[in-house]
């Protein structure tokens, strides 16, 4: 069993795998999950009540148990505590591209609620979401004079606490941006992928909605494929990413002719 405290991002590590193992079988005993961890049934109990509180399962009678419909892939609750170093600095890159008066589309990632908040800080913005999470955020009380936010409607998923669907894809084919921020939760190769076709769906449309589109993307997502492929690398003009990406992606990126810039995390 380990001894010593445990870094946030070793805690949240520890908690992935803890909510995978949980997902994957649907239910396990709470003093398997502690040998399986080497951790103390204390610490899962820990570790439990945080993802419970989350909404991503619920501890009953000694059990840890899957909630219908939460992956780690989707589920915003979860991916929202994971690489938040990297996140906060591709919030400091990502504000730059960003002026004053200037209309911002933006998807439902957890990669840009750091931006988000920044971006409440910009005076005459207006900012175009799917997501609740970014809209409260920008359109908060202490929102910057002149900041305005306009919420995309459609079928509302709680995992992503956002909407999409046909609806929402009508309005964006009538919106047209300054500057698109979309993450990405696949690439491999300069290609990107998503488990959720609508999702897939949205994050298409949302590449023709503006006139700059930017993809930030950490090293964690590289490498991986997911069932429904959406667009290329190609279709951005900017790839932000951190020195955890492995050359061979950055590579095929850049031989699309898409520039990467690389963030110091």
């Amino acid at each position: 069993m380990r001894h010593g405290r445990a870094t946030e991002a070793e805690v949240e590590q520890r908690r992935r795998q803890l909510l995978a193992q949980v997902v994957a079988e649907g239910s396990v005993r709470i003093e398997t999950l502690a040998e399986n961890l080497r951790v103390s049934t204390m610490t899962v109990h820990r570790d439990l009540d945080s993802l419970e509180s989350r909404q991503l399962l619920r501890k009953q009678r000694g059990m840890a148990v899957a909630l219908p419909n939460i992956t780690i892939e989707t589920a915003t609750r979860f991916r929202e505590y994971s690489e938040l170093e990297a996140k906060e600095a591709f919030a400091e890159v990502l504000v730059r591209h960003v002026a004053p008066g200037q209309t911002v589309l933006m998807d439902c990632g957890s990669t840009l609620f750091p931006l988000a908040r920044r971006l409440a800080a910009v005076e005459q913005l207006t900012v175009i979401t799917n997501s609740l999470r970014i809209a409260g955020m920008v359109g908060g009380p202490e929102s910057a004079p002149g900041t305005r936010v306009m919420l995309l409607g459609g079928v509302y998923r709680g995992d992503f606490e956002a909407c999409a669907g046909s609806d929402t894809l009508r309005q964006l084919s009538r919106i047209r941006a300054d500057v698109m921020f979309s993450s990405a939760t696949a690439v491999q190769d300069g290609r990107l992928y998503h488990p959720d076709q609508a999702w897939a769906d949205l994050k298409e449309a949302m590449q023709t909605a503006a006139r700059r589109r930017v993809l930030p993307v950490d090293h964690s997502k590289f490498g991986r494929t997911a069932t429904h492929r959406y667009g290329d690398v190609a279709d951005y003009d900017l790839v932000v990413t951190d020195a955890g990406t492995p050359q061979e992606e950055i590579q095929a990126i850049e031989a699309r002719d898409v520039p990467v810039e690389i963030v110091t995390v």
